[in-house]
């Protein structure tokens, strides 16, 4: 029996237009109605799915949320972090040292604050399109300082082009970040430890929730620790088919409220 449905939002919750359907939202409220936690799992912030949070009514005491990949998890209705994990200075400032021999744009996430590093020569940062909720502001890397939470770092561009530049990143910054692209455009780097599937087992166990109680719903590289391991790992239709070879079940895309038709599956007790 699923006790936890832990959902990915871009690609897999969210329509191409970024909207939580009718259908969708009724699904999962009444999962939540049957007692079953509705987590969102997200490389955003908390502050950049609040309106989602409003929409599926996940704002009481005892909803969570899994954010920054898994770097933290918070109360929804409180903020409480009950997990975080942060990047230090030197690493940032590695980081940002390779990104400009690569001539890439880096991006820093610092809790709603979006610091943009001038690393590339040639490219633009894209990440303000993606993510317009947050406050942006640029910073030279010497600029920077211990005083901020680093959250993760993020390389938003065109994605021919970052495929071609990441060629250059040597296997030895896969071992020391956890690195994975969350969309075609958009590479995160974030701590060692994080994953989205730390995250779920920290709160599932909080929880008193086992590992086969747990399903994941997801699309990208990002969720692939999650769908491993969750004990009904979904991946939608429109996901990476690498990602889909994992999956336990292949639901309809997000375009076709595949998140519902998973639930109404698996989940909902009539």
């Amino acid at each position: 029996m699923i006790k936890l449905i832990a959902i990915d939002l871009d690609g897999t919750l969210l329509t191409d237009d970024k909207q939580i359907s009718n259908r969708n939202k009724a699904v999962l409220t009444k999962a939540k109605e049957q007692g079953v936690k509705v987590v969102l799992c997200t490389g955003r912030p908390l502050i950049a799915i609040e309106s989602y949070l409003n929409r599926l009514e996940l704002r009481d005491a005892g909803d969570y949320s899994i954010t920054f990949n898994g770097g933290a998890v918070q109360k929804n209705d409180t903020g409480e972090e009950l997990l975080s994990y942060s990047l230090s200075l030197a690493e940032v400032k590695r980081v940002a040292a390779v990104m400009t021999e690569l001539d890439l744009p880096l991006d820093v996430i610092s809790v709603d604050t979006c610091i943009h590093l001038p690393t590339s020569k040639t490219r633009k940062s894209i990440y303000r399109d993606i993510n317009p909720v947050l406050t942006f502001e640029t910073k030279e890397v010497s600029d920077l300082d211990e005083s901020t939470i680093f959250n993760k770092m993020v390389v938003a561009c065109e994605p021919d082009y970052l495929d071609e530049q990441l060629k250059g990143l040597g296997d030895e910054w896969y071992m020391d970040f956890n690195i994975m692209k969350s969309r075609d455009c958009l590479l995160e780097v974030i701590h060692k430890e994080v994953s989205k599937a730390n995250g779920i087992d920290l709160l599932a166990k909080k929880l008193g929730i086992k590992q086969e109680e747990v399903m994941a719903i997801g699309d990208e590289e990002n969720d692939i620790s999650m769908i491993e391991y969750a004990g009904m790992g979904v991946v939608m239709a429109n996901g990476n088919e690498t990602v889909k070879k994992l999956a336990q079940f292949v639901t309809k895309s997000n375009e076709e409220d595949g998140v519902a038709y998973a639930v109404e599956q698996f989940v909902l007790v009539d």
